[in-house]
């Protein structure tokens, strides 16, 4: 896949998480700039770019920042990763990771860690008793280790601030996998631990995101991909018009 003017991108996933085993495949993340001018045309340029092997997603600028606005921890990944698993960073991709935490606000992080991981566990439920193949099996313990990894980072980052990507005990989290792979209702308690928590826990984060500083950067980015010719034409007609 090749697209132009990558901004920011690495590796996240399990092997991010600290969770990959063998065979584990390597997903990658990053955010390009759309051609400032392409954005104003009839036909405007893709905002997602996926594929699969290699498995490697692209957000366009401005698509990132709404998903990272809304809390998405997907999204939210690539400005926390660990300085080793960026494979691409320019400028305004470092600009951007220093303003990481204007994205946050708590009810936000708290609706989208607590929503996702809810969602993994209605996937789980939907799984039955446990009596299914041992693809499903798998599939069913990957669903639990992420459920286990979302509670944990969104009760961190809205208590602390910061996101951590890198699971403390990664062991601890396949054991888990493989308990609620056997039994999906073992995932209720840990779902219930964490919704308790999030209400008894002080949040550190604001009450909303600080959108005026993701709106200066996206200028910048604009500003930087904005087109030589559609500047120089700017200029002259502007100068032509003056008395």
């Amino acid at each position: 896949m090749a697209v132009a003017n990558i901004l920011l991108s690495g590796i996240v996933g399990s092997t991010a998480y600290g969770l990959a085993r063998q065979g584990s495949d390597i997903d990658r993340l990053g955010m390009f700039a759309a051609p400032t001018e392409a954005l104003h045309g009839l036909h405007t340029p893709k905002e997602s770019h996926v594929t699969t092997a290699p498995d490697r997603t692209l957000h366009e600028a401005a698509k990132w920042c709404r998903l990272a606005l809304g809390g998405n921890p997907t999204a939210m990944e690539l400005v926390w990763l660990p300085d080793e698993l960026y494979e691409v960073r320019t400028p305004l991709g470092d600009e951007l990771i220093g303003i990481r935490t204007s994205f946050l606000c708590a009810k936000r992080v708290r609706d989208a860690y607590l929503g996702y991981a809810t969602q993994q566990f209605r996937r789980l439920e939907n799984r039955g008793d446990g009596s299914f193949s041992a693809d499903t099996r798998k599939r069913t313990a990957k669903h639990a280790r992420h459920l286990k990894r979302l509670c944990h980072q969104g009760l961190s980052l809205y208590s602390t601030g910061r996101l951590e990507i890198r699971v403390e005990d990664p062991e601890e989290y396949h054991a888990f996998g493989e308990r609620v792979a056997a039994d999906p209702a073992a995932a209720l308690p840990l779902l219930r631990h964490y919704e308790a928590a999030f209400d008894e826990t002080p949040a550190v984060l604001p009450e909303r995101p600080d959108e005026a500083a993701v709106e200066a950067w996206l200028h910048r980015v604009r500003r930087l991909f904005y087109t030589a010719e559609t500047a120089t034409s700017c200029s002259c007609s502007q100068a032509s018009s003056m008395p």
